[in-house]
């Protein structure tokens, strides 16, 4: 049920065109295995990300190109050249790094004051749950602030065991 309803969102806001989907997050948060996830159904092997990598994934006529940008202090910095025409960030946070959510928590208001991306949905996507001790989707969802995202559509949701193979993922259903 969960997926025919981000299936009709899609579209119904974009109808069947090709639709361009950033993956940001600071370094090491998970972003690559995230796209993997979502274009191959599994995880693989991945260095840090120096730049970017590009996957094409259709799902029922639906066609996204999905940009994992990286998160080094350096990439960051150019973030917003990859903004225009974006339908949609998903936004990847390490769960078990407490001490860099406020850094996560700047650069996501950063990203959301960017005009490019004021039509832009918004999915937090909370990783590495698996992991014991790490935080809770609603302790990241209020150390980001995300309840001060007035005007813009956002969703979080954390992996578990089940979403691990799936093509693509259950959680990409609260976007």
């Amino acid at each position: 049920v969960a997926m025919s309803q981000f299936t009709q969102l899609w579209s119904r806001l974009f109808g069947q065109e090709e639709m361009k989907l950033l993956i940001l997050g600071l370094d090491n948060a998970g972003k690559t295995t995230m796209l993997y996830k979502i274009t191959m159904g599994e995880a693989v092997d991945t260095a840090p990300t120096v730049g970017s990598n590009t996957e094409v994934f259709e799902y029922k006529n639906l066609k996204f190109v999905l940009w994992d940008i990286g998160g080094q202090t350096s990439l960051r910095q150019s973030w917003s050249q990859y903004f225009t025409a974006a339908r949609a960030v998903i936004l990847v946070i390490d769960s078990c790094d407490a001490g860099r959510l406020s850094l996560a928590k700047e650069e996501l208001h950063r990203m959301c004051a960017d005009e490019s991306l004021k039509d832009a949905l918004l999915l937090v996507f909370a990783n590495k749950q698996d992991v014991r001790g790490c935080l809770t989707p609603a302790r990241i969802s209020e150390e980001l602030k995300l309840t001060d995202l007035r005007d813009r559509e956002w969703a979080y949701s954390r992996p578990n065991q089940n979403t691990e193979a799936e093509n693509p993922p259950r959680s990409m259903a609260y976007c």
